[in-house]
């Protein structure tokens, strides 16, 4: 791992515009919906195969509008094209949602590695007292728990089940 690959300050001025533009992004779209996990699994997907399955069925639907009510065809093609209006978007936010999940795990473990390294010198020989206070409560906080062995389990009262099997 690159010891420092990201170098950089957000000064809270930015903050505050990026928070704006993600509230305007949800005032811009606010039929968004939150689906439970249930509902995501259980749901059709459309994908690229199904994609051409919808658009001829909505072509066949409006041949034969007759066959189906109007309202049906009209919620039909007004999803279909919210579909290929929020693809494109879909995109761009999930790159940019991978771009931030990996800067903050490298700025993170960047933290981490610099607060270990301070946490070493800390406890180096060389360290004055106030150092070496500040290593035991940091020791707190970054020591691993000593595993503890697991209780013994008490003898059964029952004798366990024969492993020969009697023929008859």
């Amino acid at each position: 791992m690159n010891p420092n690959r990201v170098s950089a300050t957000l000064s809270k001025t930015d903050e505050e515009v990026v928070m704006t533009a993600v509230a305007t992004i949800r005032q811009t779209l606010p039929f968004l919906i939150d689906l439970t996990t249930a509902e995501r699994v259980e749901m059709p997907k459309l994908g690229p195969r199904t994609q051409i399955f919808v658009k001829r069925a909505l072509e066949i639907g409006t041949q034969n509008s007759a066959l189906l009510p109007v309202s049906f065809l009209e919620e039909m093609r007004k999803d279909a094209r919210l579909f290929e209006a929020l693809a494109p978007i879909q995109l761009a936010i999930d790159q940019l949602q991978k771009q931030i999940d990996d800067t903050v795990m490298q700025v993170g473990g960047e933290a981490y590695a610099a607060a270990r390294t301070i946490y070493a010198v800390s406890k180096t020989p060389f360290a004055e007292a106030p150092l070496r206070a500040a290593a035991e409560d940091l020791g707190k906080r970054f020591g691993r728990k000593t595993r503890t062995a697991a209780p013994a389990e008490p003898p059964s009262s029952t004798p366990p089940p024969s492993s020969h099997t009697t023929r008859a």
